[in-house]
């Protein structure tokens, strides 16, 4: 969905049964990564377009100070509930992913489950530029993104796609590429890819 407004829309209107990207349960592959020590553990970290929150309180449960951002308020008043019942401490805050509200090099880990795979590409490179400008040294951006396995669309990535669109900010990691079972009972293909912030001037 490219047109930022309607994500409220969506939230107010459906169930999150009917939502595809919300689980109900933390990604299976952010468990792995924070299990395998493949991120910082302990830190400041932003859950970027964080929906109802469920990654969120997870990565607060794991010892992050967590932020999570999104446009829709209904879903932030959706995590916030989460957030209560889980007893964890958060920070919710309701803006838009084009312009981060935050202070450089703030996050040790920035995770972006399906974030930037709709941001409207016009708003790439902006967008690019601020998770690279929030994110500190030595800190993980994990990006998890569609796959060019779901079919073409402006928004399904190759490896190669990739590369090219975050090569300039970024040190690549470790890619993974894989079928995810979502909420809505669709299985779709995903890249997952750890990623560090490069020197830039």
């Amino acid at each position: 969905m490219s047109n930022y407004s309607e994500w409220d829309r969506y939230y107010r209107e459906h169930p999150l049964e009917e939502l595809g990207w919300e689980l109900g349960r933390p990604r299976p592959i952010l468990v792995e990564c924070l299990q395998k020590g493949l991120v910082p553990k302990g830190g400041k970290a932003l859950d970027l377009c964080c929906g109802a929150g469920t990654n969120t309180v997870y990565l607060a449960q794991n010892g992050y100070d967590t932020t999570g951002i999104d446009i829709s308020s209904t879903a932030l008043g959706m995590a916030k509930n989460k957030e209560e019942h889980a007893n964890a401490d958060l920070c919710f805050v309701n803006a838009s992913f084009t312009d981060l509200p935050f202070a450089n090099n703030q996050f040790v880990l920035i995770y972006d489950m399906g974030c930037f795979h709709h941001v409207r590409v016009e708003h790439r490179a902006k967008f690019i530029s601020g998770v690279h400008r929030v994110l500190g040294d030595g800190g993980v951006y994990m990006l998890t993104c569609f796959s060019y396995r779901n079919g073409p669309r402006w928004n399904h990535f190759t490896r190669q796609q990739l590369r090219k669109l975050f090569g300039r900010h970024f040190v690549f990691g470790e890619f993974q590429h894989y079928p995810s079972l979502e909420g809505d009972g669709i299985i779709r293909f995903f890249y997952t890819v750890l990623m560090k912030r490069k020197q830039i001037s």
